[in-house]
């Protein structure tokens, strides 16, 4: 038995989430290292205002995570296993030893710019659920054109799937869910259509970003979300960082191969349980818990009762 670290992607995101880490010297030292990386003090870019920049939350989310997992490998717990949702794989591949953080700050920067300035407005995400992947596929299939773009972006669950795209091909396929069967159809708190072919060019220009970096074989086993596959393989990792902005996010299949794996405890990385939700359903007789709304006396306990995820 195992256990696996699991790292949100945009959405998660919420007003003083950076404040609201531990107060200790690893979290101290992260948010120090990424704001002399930025040449800024990151911990003005949670508030409610800022975060309304696709950059911000991006950057958020991964500091997050990093100062959270550091945190708690202070206290002696670390994972066997690591996988991250959307710009939650930065923050997977520097905990797995993949990526330096400072180079994931420089890069998960560029990554929300790159973004923001492809679709600066009127698109988005909405999650769909109560369909299957092929009744929404259909529906997809009905809306989508060049003047309505809109696609299926991540399989969050079996029947809870996002869809991205333009704000009219939004509306449209939300409305047509809700009319054939589906129980809820939201937009989602991300403003670019994220993890759809609309970001391939701006994924190509990141990945020119990559040549700069050194990507390493990782220390834990890393999970791409956007493959479902462990990769060891240092370009395959590159490719995956730069590209996951344009691919489907693999949720569920890759909670599945996590278990298949023999992870048995999973933990959230803050902010928020989303990937909790998501993930539970899926570990069977193991346990997903999130680092938001628990002690961590608690966590690092059942981390030690766990075993394989401490040292």
């Amino acid at each position: 038995m195992s256990v696996l670290y699991t790292f949100p992607g945009q959405g998660a995101q919420r007003a003083g989430m950076l404040h609201a880490l531990p107060d200790d010297a690893a979290v101290a030292a992260t948010v120090a290292q990424a704001a002399e990386t930025l040449g800024s003090d990151p911990l003005l870019l949670d508030t409610e205002s800022a975060l309304a920049s696709t950059r911000a939350a991006q950057l958020c989310l991964l500091i997050a995570g990093v100062a959270m997992a550091r945190s708690l490998a202070a206290h002696g717990a670390v994972p066997a296993m690591v996988a991250g949702f959307s710009i939650g794989e930065y923050a997977a591949a520097v905990v797995a030893g993949a990526l330096d953080f400072a180079d994931a700050v420089h890069l998960v920067a560029r990554r929300g710019q790159l973004m923001e300035q492809a679709y600066p407005s009127g698109h988005g995400m909405a999650a769909i659920i109560g369909l299957d992947s092929a009744q929404l596929e259909a529906l997809v299939a009905k809306v989508h054109s060049a003047a309505t773009p809109v696609h299926i972006a991540n399989l969050n669950a079996r029947r809870q799937i996002a869809i991205a795209g333009s704000d009219a091909g939004l509306q449209a396929v939300m409305a047509l869910a809700l009319a054939n069967g589906a129980s809820r159809a939201e937009r989602l708190a991300v403003s670019v259509p994220s993890h759809s072919p609309l970001f391939d060019a701006a994924a190509q220009q990141l990945q020119a970003a990559f040549e700069n970096v050194t990507v390493r074989r990782p220390q834990l086993v890393y999970l791409s979300s956007s493959a479902a596959r462990a990769l060891f393989d240092p370009e395959r990792i590159g490719d995956s960082l730069a590209f996951n902005m344009a691919r489907r996010v693999h949720w569920v299949d890759t909670v599945r191969l996590a278990w298949e794996r023999g992870a048995r405890l999973a933990v959230e990385m803050p902010p928020g349980s989303v990937l909790t939700r998501l993930t539970a359903p899926e570990f069977g007789d193991g346990v997903a818990m999130s680092c938001d709304g628990n002690r961590i006396e608690n966590i690092l306990t059942m981390v030690s009762k766990v075993g394989g995820g401490s040292r």
